[in-house]
């Protein structure tokens, strides 16, 4: 018999009930582990007749060799085009009669997979998923196919401003570390990929051990635990991956600027921001919002538009990996303005380091990050990619009860402490694409012209 693990949270059940309009009844996040010893987290959903299923292996582009860098994005993207006996285009149709939608992707730091299915189809839909992980096909036509409409979408990219501007800060930030090699791969990386490599990827980088599993929708523990086996038991039990070393982005002031005859350049900064299982997570993540997180509510958004009419938007967003944590953000403006844009970003930098945020803008923040988390549990899908990700993070399983409170506790001493340590302008990274005026390049920027 599997096991089944069930934490019933109030809080949790309130989300969904009020998401989804279920009878008045228990909503529970279970934990199910199959007979072989596979585990998955379950929000069972009888209402709509669909499936939805997540899956992640910790480990992704950034293992990549760097000559062979968006092996796992070629990977991803050619291994639902056959698998077992089904070529591409049998595969393609046995998926498009059932309805199923069946894909992969990759990120710096894992490898993913994503499954939503009628309820009828449930056997089926798990059956196609699980040849397709543990035997696709890599035939030359698809997979040929496929990486020349990446090399079509990496020379676009060549000559896109947001997307020269988003590379060259990750090579500025971090050197030779490999959070600084795209996850897409560069024309020659991705034209030197092999068919062996594809097939040695799927072997060695998807394991049983590595894998994060979330599942929502009309299926019951006792359905979902046989099927895990049948899915996934045939993957090997250990994958072969490496730990990425521990890094931090540059710790000094830099701006790079890449030459475009565009009439508005394109601004990415950033610099240091903390790790998922850091203590100060949360004061970062509400003082994020008050600085540029919050849309129109954000001091950057009245500071640099609303005053001053320079940008359309301004933004900032907190970027949590395995290895490092990031505070980024970005705006588009006029070539005239990018320098006084850039001077009221590291302005308000400074005046929340050295006066912290009023009480007023705490509670805002957190009225806001608590009422608006429930809107992002909008479907099946989403709650089964956010179950994965409370995995990948190492969060607890009643870890939507806690949010609330989490986030209640930050205290405006804690946004000042955090703010002294991430909020430096000394130590902003900036990257521009454009023609912008009376901007120089200084520090690493500098240096790599």
């Amino acid at each position: 018999m599997f096991h089944v693990h069930r934490p019933i949270t109030a809080a949790l059940t309130i989300v969904f009930l009020l998401l989804f309009s279920l009878p008045a009844r228990a909503v529970e996040v279970t934990e199910v582990t199959s007979p072989g010893g596979i585990k998955a987290w379950l929000v069972e959903e009888p209402s709509i007749p669909i499936v939805s299923m997540n899956v992640a292996w910790r480990g992704g582009a950034s293992l990549d060799p760097a000559d062979k860098a968006g092996l796992a994005y070629l990977v991803s993207s050619t291994m639902d085009e056959g698998a077992g006996e089904l070529d591409s285009k049998a595969f393609q149709e046995r998926l498009s009669d059932l309805a199923i939608q069946l894909g992969f992707d990759a990120s710096k730091d894992s490898f993913s997979g994503s499954l939503k299915t009628l309820s009828e189809n449930t056997d089926e839909a798990f059956r196609l998923f699980g040849t397709a992980i543990t035997d696709p096909r890599f035939d030359e036509e698809p997979v040929e196919r496929i990486r020349g409409q990446i090399l079509s979408s990496l020379d676009r990219k060549l000559s896109d401003p947001d997307s020269l501007a988003g590379r060259a800060w990750f090579e500025l930030a971090f050197g030779d570390h490999p959070y600084a090699q795209p996850s897409e791969g560069k024309m020659d990386t991705m034209a030197a990929i092999t068919r062996e490599d594809l097939a040695a990827f799927a072997r060695t980088r998807i394991g049983r051990d590595n894998m994060l599993i979330g599942v929502v929708g009309d299926i019951t523990a006792e359905e979902l635990g046989p099927l895990l086996d049948k899915t996934f038991s045939d993957l090997p039990a250990k994958a072969e991956i490496a730990a990425i070393p521990q890094t931090a982005p540059l710790s000094e002031a830099a701006v790079k600027i890449i030459p475009q005859d565009i009439p508005q350049s394109v601004v990415v900064f950033g610099g240091q921001g903390v790790k998922r299982d850091d203590p100060d997570y949360y004061a970062a993540y509400v003082l994020n919002y008050i600085l540029g997180g919050g849309s129109f509510q954000s001091r950057l958004t009245e500071e640099i538009r609303e005053k001053r009419g320079l940008v359309y938007s301004v933004y900032s967003y907190l970027y949590p990996m395995k290895a490092a944590g990031l505070q980024m953000g970005g705006f588009g403006t006029s070539n005239s303005s990018v320098k006084e844009a850039l001077d009221l970003v590291e302005a308000e930098l400074l005046r929340i380091r050295e006066n912290g945020v009023t009480e007023e803008e705490l509670a805002a923040a957190k009225t806001y990050l608590n009422g608006s988390f429930p809107l992002s549990l909008s479907s099946n899908d989403r709650i089964a990619d956010i179950l994965v990700a409370m995995q990948f993070s190492n969060l607890p399983i009643d870890y939507l009860n806690d949010r609330p409170n989490l986030i209640n506790a930050v205290t405006q001493d804690d946004i000042k402490r955090v703010a002294q340590k991430l909020l430096d302008p000394d130590r902003l990274i900036v990257v521009v694409a454009g023609k912008p005026e009376n901007l120089e390049e200084k520090g690493k920027g500098a240096e790599k012209n």
